[in-house]
């Protein structure tokens, strides 16, 4: 994100503060707004569940790597994943440009998780991984199956992402459900708030 980390803070508590008040100012007790993130009608509680899974698979990829001549950066196969987000967004009618944006985050996000992992196992070699996943069997097929859902969810929340301010206001309220629900620590919370970077597109 392009603020530090304590005004990312500061904007979501602020964020936050507005869904509540405007869930008051309804009538609605702020528990009752909850629940219509994570509808189809819009919000964007599964788009970012789904960034978070993804980026909770870089630390099977990171094991499978860590110790092997396999670098974290592997352009051509980033390439494949962008070339098939291209292709799978024109399908679905889909902005081709921001789709592919959206993507190139998720890689990155990923590879900011697994350098870090890399920097952890490095210096404190008893935290590293005591089995390697293999890529092309276990790690590649769930990341596939993210792509298919990813596409599915872009294309559902089209409409709410070109609206900037329901769409921030939403983009919060998504990820601090993320975090709740996987957990993130502050690597992967970083590397969360980077993935979804590119969700509003207005």
């Amino acid at each position: 994100m392009s603020v530090n980390r304590l005004g990312s803070r500061t904007l979501r508590v602020g964020l936050c503060c507005l869904v509540i008040v405007g869930a008051l100012a309804g009538g609605a007790a702020p528990a009752a707004a909850q629940p219509r993130q994570a509808t189809s009608h819009g919000g964007l509680t599964a788009l970012v569940g789904l960034s978070a899974e993804r980026i909770l698979v870089a630390d099977k990829v990171a094991a499978a790597k860590f110790g092997t001549t396999s670098p974290i950066e592997d352009p051509a196969r980033e390439q494949v994943v962008l070339d098939q987000a291209a292709s799978l967004a024109a399908a679905a009618g889909l902005d081709v440009e921001e789709t592919v944006a959206f993507f190139r985050a998720q890689i990155e996000s990923s590879k900011l998780v697994q350098r870090g992992l890399f920097d952890l196992w490095t210096a404190h070699p008893e935290l590293a991984p005591t089995e390697r996943p293999d890529l092309a069997t276990e790690v590649r097929p769930i990341l596939d199956r993210i792509t298919g859902q990813f596409i599915a969810e872009l294309s559902a929340t089209e409409r709410l992402r070109g609206r900037t301010v329901r769409c921030h206001v939403s983009l919060v309220a998504a990820e601090r459900s993320a975090d709740r629900r996987y957990h993130l620590d502050r690597l992967h919370e970083r590397a969360l708030w980077g993935a979804i970077e590119p969700v509003c597109t207005d």
